[in-house]
């Protein structure tokens, strides 16, 4: 077994098989053989015998035999013979280690063929023979099978695992002339490889450059991103991103865009330059900045606003929405009163107190009495007196008293 584990050894490709087909050197398989060889008194493996008891199909014992016999390390005695009447006969192997093992460690024999014996081993190579001393000892055992993962078998809401095999005995599946379709389905079907994305080329990077700031800038919704990608092809080759060219945009590319009506037009004179002007990476960096604390600064403003104008404000979004609706209602009858004032003023001084009739004093004198700054109004537009004739001195004078309060 020690010159087993030698001649098998892959890192050191000891032994190549001749043929062409089968395997392409000695593996685990091969070292399981050579154990159950090792351990019959009389060396005669019948080839049922090792498919039997290792679990191996016909043709791997028959090629790992062969491996066997073309490194040196089993020969025949007797061939099996299969005589009629008599019956098979299996073969009868001698059990050899070659003697290039010997020669590699310096061992010492005495005797010929089959019945040479070791005697001693050089000292250089006793740590190399006591590895493989110790690789012989350890037994070799089946590898252990990996359990195909199937889905079937959870049938529950809650993923509880059922049983794949049923308990009241085996069952047997329909041939597959009897299936409705001829096929049947794989219990695990197999995952198909994602294949890798490629890398872009030049022009694929434009195109990936004019989709991102179509979405990015906002003037620039709704352009032809083929016609972008080729008014960008000069930043888009140098390296840029969609945002040092929105960066740019709002911090250098601002121009004359007289007679140009396409947003690709516009582009095309702001970035006019642009690669000339920033010309390392570096440079961009500082103008992505700048244009980023701008941004941030001019947000602050504007919060800062808000904020001494309106407080803080609400911070669910559901006031908010109440907040601002509420805003938008006061404004609107504001704008409401505001007209109707200056309907009342304007046909009150269009016309003279002689021209109204008395049902239009009458109204007049009513939305007084609802809202009393039509009388202020009224005071400031014809004057005290007209005032008091058309409102009478007594709502003249409460309006009076009530403004000094």
């Amino acid at each position: 077994m020690m010159a087993v584990h030698w001649a098998a050894d892959p890192k050191a490709k000891r032994y190549v098989p001749s043929r062409s087909h089968g395997p392409r050197g000695m593996n685990h398989t091969t070292l399981r053989i050579c154990q159950e060889i090792a351990n019959l008194k009389a060396c005669r493996p019948g080839v049922a015998y090792l498919m039997r008891k290792l679990k191996l199909s016909e043709r791997t014992v028959e090629y790992h035999l062969g491996m066997l016999r073309e490194a040196g390390l089993l020969v025949y005695r007797s061939k099996g013979t299969n005589v009629a009447g008599v019956g098979g006969q299996a073969s009868v192997f001698e059990r050899v280690i070659p003697t290039q093992f010997d020669d590699a460690h310096g061992i010492r024999t005495t005797g010929e063929g089959v019945q040479r014996r070791p005697v001693g081993a050089s000292k250089e190579h006793q740590s190399i023979l006591g590895k493989l001393s110790k690789k012989a000892a350890r037994k070799i055992r089946r590898p252990r099978q990996k359990k195909a993962s199937s889905g079937e078998g959870r049938c529950t809401l809650m993923k509880g695992g059922t049983s794949g095999s049923s308990t009241a005995g085996t069952s047997t599946y329909p041939p597959e002339s009897k299936l409705a379709s001829g096929t049947s389905d794989c219990p695990t079907p197999k995952i198909p490889k994602q294949r890798a994305r490629r890398a872009l080329n030049r022009v694929g990077r434009r195109h990936q450059l004019a989709r991102e700031l179509v979405a990015q800038v906002p003037w620039l919704g709704g352009a032809n991103p083929a016609r972008i990608a080729w008014v960008a092809r000069e930043v888009a080759d140098a390296g840029w991103s969609a945002v040092e060219i929105a960066a740019y945009l709002d911090q250098f590319g601002i121009g004359d865009h007289e007679g140009i009506r396409r947003p690709s037009g516009v582009l095309a004179r702001r970035l006019k330059g642009a690669t000339r002007l920033l010309r390392s990476p570096q440079a961009r960096q500082e103008c992505v900045q700048a244009w980023r604390d701008s941004r941030q600064a001019a947000r602050g403003e504007h919060d800062r606003a808000q904020y001494e104008t309106f407080g803080p404000g609400p911070s669910s979004p559901s006031i908010q929405r109440l907040a601002q609706e509420a805003f938008r209602r006061v404004a609107d009858a504001q704008r409401t009163e505001e007209t109707v004032m200056y309907e009342i003023t304007a046909h009150t001084t269009a016309m003279t107190l002689e021209d109204l009739t008395p049902a239009e004093v009458i109204d007049l004198r009513a939305t007084a009495a609802k809202d009393p700054d039509v009388i202020g109004l009224a005071i400031d537009l014809m004057g005290e007196d007209k005032a008091r004739r058309l409102y009478t001195n007594a709502a003249v004078n409460r309006y009076k008293e009530t403004s000094r309060a």
